[in-house]
């Protein structure tokens, strides 16, 4: 059975995008650049939201990477050779390879999805994850806090109690950290 696994860059004080949107504050070097890759490698299958799969298909054309530091590289050929399930309602298609579209989230079939992989599943994006953690879903969560405060903006975890259980953290030379945790259902 695969695992579900949530990993947010945050704000310190929990924020994957200012009041503005931006999220310039949060991109990782190299060093976390390449911590993220390891963990997101094993994953066979990424899930987002429409806003969150619209800013990572950059990852789709490799010239996006070319030059560029070897983790950039490295998570571009990691993105493309998964496949990647997007959420939308709005949407009218999907033009990266390796994609379908759904209309809704199904908490059921993504329950199905889990129980037929060994792969990991990775999902991105605060409003698809609230739903899946709401749905009980989502088995670790992965916070990589920046070392700013920005006040306000996108929040990235839900407005609901989740419990969790601190499995290890770190800090990066950047001033980044990273919490990982297991969700206690």
């Amino acid at each position: 059975m695969g695992k579900l696994i949530y990993a947010a860059i945050t704000s310190v004080d929990g924020y994957i995008a200012d009041r503005a949107a931006q999220f310039g504050w949060a991109v990782p070097d190299d060093e976390l650049h390449a911590f993220v890759n390891d963990l997101v490698r094993p994953a066979g299958t990424f899930l987002y939201g429409r806003r969150m799969f619209e800013v990572m298909k950059v990852w789709e054309d490799p010239s996006f990477a070319e030059g560029g530091p070897a983790p950039v590289a490295d998570f571009s050929k990691l993105w493309r050779a998964a496949n990647k399930i997007v959420y939308s309602g709005t949407l009218e298609g999907v033009d990266t390879a390796r994609t379908r579209l759904e209309r809704r989230f199904d908490a059921d079939a993504v329950r199905e999805l889990k129980a037929s992989t060994t792969a990991e599943l990775a999902i991105g994006g605060a409003g698809l994850a609230a739903a899946a953690f709401a749905a009980g879903l989502i088995d670790e969560v992965h916070l990589f806090p920046a070392p700013v405060s920005v006040g306000g903006g996108t929040a990235s975890l839900p407005d609901f109690r989740v419990n969790l259980e601190l499995v290890e953290a770190q800090r990066f030379a950047s001033g980044f950290a990273h919490l990982h945790y297991r969700v206690r259902n």
